[in-house]
């Protein structure tokens, strides 16, 4: 099929490539000339495993173009809207800017009876919006979220878990064909595909986000109890883990969540709910989101204890600076944050991280980085793990503890042996252990 894709940040360019991989014909629209131009040299403008890979393939078989030119989209039978929906500067809702320009700069070039396919994280109602804005130029709409993990992005789109499909009443049968046609290799593979209303498509994403954050936020409550009372939360979460009614995943305490999704959505979430008269039904986010913060703090707690509360001008070698592995995004990343907040207090911070050293060092050139893990630890009088990149989980505590100036280490993600570095003659503090 003839697609489009509206947005090329994360995304859309992922999505882009994805599809021109499953044989249709793509074109990636953005308004960022710097951002096109390195997508169409099979440059990728962020760090996600096997995107490259995709990328170079589309662009090298025809299937993928760029453009900064919305008369590209005029053949394509399914747009995708793929833009970012950030926290609003002057509130906790969600910025529509970007999703309603998209809509609105589309329609001219779209040809009729054409399908506009919503991908973005959007407050509930908007769907039903756009609908009557494109249904006036004879186009349809559709709202089909996405569920991606950044690591994992490729596969989570190639092959997903589900398939979600919200549409109009009046044009339903129709939307659901067109949307079976794009997807008809996934589909193939039994891929569960749920066809819903807008308004229940749109809560779909923003309500699994939700519940993700609760789930980290409640064993990180679990962690501030632990730390009082001398348990250990790590084996507190394998335990209640086993009951399938609860799982494992999701439920390792830590340092809490970041990235471009999990922090706004809750947020948006709650303001959409306050604008809906029902603030009360999702109240409680409000509070997942005051733990998630509070573990930051927290760390940031610890190292400035072990210097008796005097930081300042003492080496930290601050390892992670991503919001999770395998990522350069640093979009309210709990690492570098940690990092920014120690600096703050006159601590000598030194950050490393296998990905995201440009990235962070764009938005705050005031930390130090180092070009290597052993630069990073070198005379370091306490090390804070604040990224579960396996190269720091693969750490030797004998080999490490000679690097260092002080063997103290704050295991922000619990993914070390506790063990096996006080053994080894390590202060070891992890989160709730």
């Amino acid at each position: 099929m003839q697609l489009s894709v509206i947005g090329c940040g994360y995304l859309g360019a992922v999505h882009a490539a994805a599809m021109a991989s499953l044989g249709h014909t793509v074109v990636g629209i953005d308004v960022d000339e710097q951002k096109i131009a390195k997508l169409s040299a099979g440059e990728p403008p962020f760090h996600e495993p096997e995107f490259a890979e995709i990328l170079r393939a589309g662009l090298d078989s025809g299937n993928l173009t760029f453009s900064t030119d919305y008369a590209a989209i005029a053949d394509a039978d399914v747009h995708f809207i793929g833009v970012g929906t950030p926290q609003r500067k002057d509130g906790q809702g969600a910025d529509m800017t970007y999703v309603n320009a998209a809509v609105t700069d589309l329609l001219p070039h779209a040809k009729r009876g054409s399908l506009i396919a919503g991908k973005s994280t959007v407050p509930v109602g908007t769907a039903a919006r756009l609908a009557e804005q494109a249904r006036e130029v004879g186009v349809r709409l559709a709202w089909n979220p996405e569920f991606l993990r950044e690591g994992f992005a490729v596969k989570d789109t190639v092959d997903p878990d589900r398939l979600v499909y919200g549409v109009s009443e009046e044009t339903r049968d129709e939307d659901i064909a067109t949307l079976d046609a794009v997807y008809s290799s996934i589909l193939e593979r039994e891929t569960p595909r749920l066809v819903t209303d807008y308004a229940t498509a749109e809560l779909v994403k923003i309500a699994a986000n939700s519940f993700l954050a609760t789930k980290i936020s409640f064993i990180n409550a679990m962690a501030e109890i632990a730390e009082v009372t001398g348990a250990d939360v790590t084996q507190l979460a394998d335990a209640i883990g086993h009951d399938v009614r609860i799982g494992r995943k999701f439920l390792n305490a830590g340092v809490g969540f970041g990235g471009g999704c999990l922090p706004k959505d809750i947020r948006a979430f709650t303001a959409r709910a306050e604008e809906l008269g029902r603030g009360e039904s999702v109240a409680f986010l409000k509070q997942v989101d005051e733990i998630n913060l509070r573990r930051r703090q927290r760390v940031v707690d610890l190292v400035v204890d072990s210097f008796d509360g005097q930081p300042f001008g003492h080496r930290v070698a601050v390892l992670g600076l991503a919001f999770k592995p395998d990522s350069d995004d640093i979009r309210d990343s709990p690492a570098l944050d940690v990092a920014v907040r120690l600096k703050g207090l006159g601590a000598e911070v030194v950050s490393y991280d296998p990905q995201a050293m440009e990235t962070a060092r764009r938005a705050h050139p005031q930390l130090a980085y180092a070009d290597s893990l052993d630069e990073a630890l070198d005379g370091a009088e306490a090390v804070v793990i604040v990224t579960e990149w396996k190269q720091f989980k693969a750490l030797d505590p004998a080999e490490t503890a000679a690097k260092v100036a002080r063997p103290v280490i704050f295991d922000g993600r619990n993914i070390l042996d506790p063990t096996a570095w006080r053994e080894a003659g390590w202060t070891y503090a992890g989160m709730g252990r």
